[in-house]
């Protein structure tokens, strides 16, 4: 059966959304229950490949058919979007605010935009009042969790029945909580009158555990006994939760398996939070919080009075390790000891509050390949020479090095 061919492509908010699409194409990030990716997918009935930076072509590639839906990597899709997005003829677009959102291309149009930078003959659509959700920032991703858990749960479980719930759980509201096919839950709190609950395959909610939707939980993914989780939470597949957690987003592979509080936070792929780690969410003095900017090499407030801890991926810290309000952690470094490091911590970092060096690219592969091989999953050739771009590139920031 013939699919619809999808390309999704980055934009300006992939500078913003640094360190986390360092390591991915933007719409690999994970919002709700499934990545961006995996909504377009679905929503369209097809396969999707990426424009996306250089260095990640070899992991992320694109595929060309005769026709292509071209997608904005950062925008989730709504009813009313896909819609539109259906109705489109060949070489129409939907812009928003004069950015692409999303438009349908034949394979000349298509290979002459990409020589040329430019479109021929194109038509052009505005939806300034068509709903749908956008991520533009880091903090975004656990701003707008909530709603879109809500549409993936929607998507996901429409017109299927879950499996039983155990009669050894407390349940409020069980018709907006759906397991998947072996998913376990025993003798644990579901409150899903506050938002849905999505238990996906093989996902395992261990005893004691006190849950507030909504709350997706995603393939094989773990909470540890007696954690307790605030909506709107995501816990992306293979992460392991324990302690307390609050409207944070974990995309995939990450584990907080102790005690401590993560809240309005977001995790990368293959972190690793320390025992009694815990970080702050709020400002003593209740002021909007600033988060490190990559795209303007400075602090920059977000508008929020929540906001807590950005990890890029393969990123560690050490026991009872505090982290202020509104910190950024790039890719790969690993952060301990006392009292609270800064604000922005850059990439390939080794260190804390007393100070930082540089983790050298052999050490850290050296670690990735021992984490990654606990799951059955291999550091690539693809991934070292992402991981050594990511080394160049952030250089700069690591300014002890001058």
């Amino acid at each position: 059966m013939q699919t619809n061919n999808i390309i999704l492509f980055d934009n300006d908010a992939r500078e913003r959304l640094l360190p986390l699409t360092y390591t991915r194409p933007v719409c690999e990030l994970r919002v709700g229950i499934l990545t961006i990716r995996e909504k377009w997918e679905r929503h369209l009935d097809g396969e999707a490949s990426y424009i996306t930076q250089d260095y990640l072509s070899d992991k992320y590639d694109i595929k060309i058919a005769e026709l292509n839906y071209i997608i904005n990597g950062s925008v989730l899709p709504s009813d009313e979007l896909v819609a539109i997005v259906k109705d489109l003829r060949v070489n129409q677009a939907l812009l928003h605010n004069e950015e692409l959102i999303a438009a349908k291309l034949d394979k000349t149009q298509f290979e002459y935009l990409m020589d040329k930078d430019e479109a021929e003959e194109m038509e052009g659509f505005d939806l300034q009042d068509i709903p749908f959700l956008k991520i533009n920032d880091l903090h975004d991703i656990f701003s707008l969790n909530d709603a879109a858990i809500r549409d993936d749960f929607k998507l996901l479980t429409k017109g299927r029945k879950s499996q039983p719930i155990s009669e050894t759980n407390r349940v409020v509201a069980p018709e907006n909580i759906f397991l998947e096919e072996g998913a376990s839950v025993e003798c644990s709190v579901l409150n899903a009158a506050t938002g849905p609950i999505y238990i996906g395959k093989n996902a395992q909610i261990m005893e004691g555990c006190l849950i507030r939707g909504g709350l997706a939980m995603c393939e094989n993914s773990t909470l540890k006994m007696g954690a307790k989780i605030y909506g709107a939470t995501t816990i992306g597949p293979w992460c392991k939760v324990g302690g307390e957690v609050n409207n944070s987003v974990l995309l995939a592979y990450s584990s907080k398996g102790h005690e401590g509080f993560l809240g309005n936070s977001v995790l990368g792929e293959w972190c690793n939070i320390g025992a009694d780690t815990n970080n702050s969410n709020l400002k003593n003095n209740y002021a909007e919080v600033k988060l490190w900017n990559y795209a303007t090499e400075r602090f920059e407030l977000t508008g929020k009075q929540f906001c807590g801890l950005v990890l890029g991926d393969h990123t560690k810290c050490g026991i009872n390790t505090m982290f202020n309000t509104g910190t950024v952690v790039g890719v790969s470094a690993n952060v301990y000891g006392g009292g609270f490091p800064r604000n922005f911590i850059p990439s390939f970092a080794w260190g804390g509050a007393a100070g930082m060096t540089t983790y050298r690219t052999a050490k850290a592969f050296e670690t990735a390949e021992r984490v990654m091989e606990r799951r059955g999953k291999v550091l690539t050739p693809e991934d070292r020479l992402i991981l050594l771009r990511v080394f160049e590139d952030s250089a700069k920031f690591r300014r002890w090095e001058t």
